[in-house]
């Protein structure tokens, strides 16, 4: 019994681990990926949508449509993460500059456009935002009736335990967290659900020198060589052995939902704190005890929270695709 592929539209920052999880997306057979959203984050808007549109393409996969999306966070200064990724945010490789060109809708309403279309047709899409979530915000809160065409949103950020970009905030939540606060009350609202891959178990799938090496040595400036260049430039520049493939474990997750256990779990993002503006504040309580001394009792927003994941099977679940390997669900 064949099963159809899942529509899923990607919201990105490209990015290199946006970039193994475009990779991913763009090639699993199990998987329809109907639009790419561009928003600014690990780099500039403008070099998001070239990344974007150089992944695509080294994927044979310009016939997906790539919209370029808000270039600043809601309220926040715009910063980048050209530290981690690189000059042009995608490991300064030097491939040239993909032949597509970006669509000429803004991304929020391309990501309108495909969920009515997904509506209509009765095959709602998945919506994995793996950046900060400012068009995500913007699209939920401007065209509420686009919940009809989407089935869950899946998205990299936040986490229970640990920061990134601050001792308390990760990355994605930090750069625009009123976006994420909009975006987790409104999904709600509409009763739209919601799993959180954060920080918990994001470094988690690692890719080890060797398997880069592999993946490198396909050549030709394919998918495998980039995805494997992009390793490189992560243990380079980090000056390890082996590298996570990031933003590409929330695609995983779509396709292989038993690689991670999730729990459903209260979750408020910090606005005001001095020290903890943009952390996710996941309630791990059992609410058995007495709480009366808690002025501000269950946050009302209920996501599905990654705590664990299986890193192996969802590096060889990457790897295996990237090969062309994968089979289907």
């Amino acid at each position: 019994m064949t099963t159809e592929p899942i529509p899923i539209m990607l919201d990105v920052d490209t990015g290199v681990d946006d970039a193994c999880a475009l990779l991913l997306a763009a090639l699993h057979p199990a998987l329809d990926l109907r639009a790419v959203s561009c928003v600014g984050g690990n780099a500039p808007v403008d070099d998001v949508v070239r990344n974007t549109l150089r992944v695509l393409e080294t994927a044979g996969r310009s016939d997906i449509p790539v919209a370029r999306g808000a270039e600043r966070p809601l309220l926040e200064t715009p910063v980048d993460a050209r530290h981690v990724h690189g000059d042009d945010g995608m490991g300064d490789l030097g491939w040239p500059a993909a032949a597509a060109t970006v669509d000429p809708r803004h991304a929020v309403e391309l990501l309108r456009d495909v969920c009515r279309e997904a509506a209509a047709e009765g095959r709602p899409v998945t919506l994995v935002p793996l950046a900060p979530l400012t068009n995500i915000a913007l699209l939920l809160r401007t065209y509420p009736d686009v919940a009809q065409g989407i089935s869950e949103i899946i998205f990299m950020g936040g986490a229970a335990n640990v920061g990134n970009a601050t001792a308390s905030a990760e990355f994605n939540v930090f750069h625009d967290p009123e976006a994420a606060a909009i975006t987790l009350d409104a999904a709600a609202d509409l009763g739209i659900p919601v799993t959180m891959y954060g920080l918990d178990v994001f470094y988690q799938p690692v890719v080890p020198a060797e398997l880069a090496d592999e993946l490198v040595a396909v050549g030709g400036r394919g998918p495998a060589e980039l995805a494997g260049s992009l390793i490189r430039f992560q243990n380079a520049r980090f000056d390890r052995p082996a590298s996570t493939i990031g933003d590409a474990g929330a695609v995983c997750v779509v396709i292989d939902r038993d690689g991670v256990r999730t729990e459903p779990l209260p979750l408020r993002v910090e606005l005001a704190g001095t020290w903890s503006r943009g952390r996710t504040i996941v309630d791990r309580r059992d609410w058995s005890g007495d709480m009366a001394h808690d002025p501000h009792g269950e946050a009302p927003v209920r996501v599905d929270v990654a705590l664990e994941v299986d890193g192996p099977r969802y590096t060889r679940l990457w790897a295996d695709t990237i090969l062309g390997r994968a089979g289907q669900r």
